[in-house]
């Protein structure tokens, strides 16, 4: 079995899957330099699998508000080494995805062993990223953003950030299957956190059902965000994990399918018992 149908048996399972974050990057907010050795990397990444991800997602650029972008033979120098490696090492259930807006590292990390693309811009930055996607049969992740990493918290606005969000994941959706992508292919991600003032988080957390509803599986990344952090007074990291578990278990009550996190383990306990209790809930009479 490839690892392109092994993302799809795991998505047609119903089941929640974990999403574990690995930043090759000395800027990211929450883990930046941590990681960004191979043998680091590697060593998470195995971690991370052993503690329930049944994704890892690597990332070779920032993506923090008012970060500086990083040219892609820059990202490829940084995740294709850590990709073989990782992907020689990691368990056949577990699949790679590439954090990228760029189809040149897209395409070098899915030749590496990557099978999902997971683009902040929807396609949108650069549009061969969606050729790659339909020529490979790799799943991508199509995610809302309000401006760019560096700008999308210069004073974002909405009239209804859940309307405007929606119809802007269905255009998104729209672009990627007349490139050529197939609907299963398909991943959409409302953006918490880019481009968005707290109210928006908020109220797109209350109304992640009416995403679910689009009929795609929905990736949700609140990972010690930074909303979060403002509700709590001086939060720890074991806080903001908790908090972040918090909207994994309230996610896989809306049909949330997939949760992008930097604590495996704390995630994929309340994405097991959430999943648990909705499952009773669906066999009710």
């Amino acid at each position: 079995m490839t690892y392109k149908k092994q993302f799809q048996q795991n998505i047609q399972s119903g089941k929640p899957l974990i999403m574990g974050i690995l930043n090759l990057t000395p800027d990211s907010f929450s883990d930046g330099g941590q990681f960004n050795t191979p043998q680091h990397a590697l060593e998470r990444a195995l971690q991370m699998a052993e503690q329930g991800a049944n994704i890892i997602d690597v990332g070779g650029e920032s993506t923090r508000p008012g970060s500086v972008r990083v040219m892609p033979e820059q990202q490829i120098d940084r995740v294709i080494p850590v990709i073989e490696a990782v992907r020689s090492q990691l368990p056949d259930r577990c699949c790679i995805s590439i954090d990228t807006t760029s189809s040149n590292v897209a395409r070098a990390a899915l030749q590496a062993g990557a099978s999902i693309i997971n683009d902040i811009s929807a396609g949108s930055e650069d549009p061969k990223i969606l050729q790659l996607a339909a020529q490979t049969h790799a799943s991508i992740s199509l995610m809302h953003m309000q401006g760019t990493p560096g700008t999308m918290q210069d004073n974002p606005h909405y009239n209804n950030v859940v309307e405007e969000i929606l119809e802007y994941l269905q255009q998104r959706i729209t672009v990627a299957l007349d490139a050529g992508i197939a609907p299963e292919q398909i991943i959409i991600d409302p953006g918490i956190g880019f481009g968005k003032r707290r109210v928006d988080n908020l109220q797109l957390l209350a109304s992640l059902d009416q995403f679910s509803a689009l009929g795609y599986p929905v990736l949700l990344g609140t990972s010690r965000k930074r909303f979060m952090g403002a509700m709590l007074e001086n939060p720890s990291q074991q806080q903001l994990a908790l908090s972040t578990a918090m909207t994994t278990a309230l996610g896989v009550m809306s049909g949330v399918r997939i949760f992008r996190v930097h604590d495996v383990e704390e995630n994929r306990i309340a994405a097991d018992l959430a999943y648990t209790i909705r499952q009773s809930k669906d066999t009710m009479v």
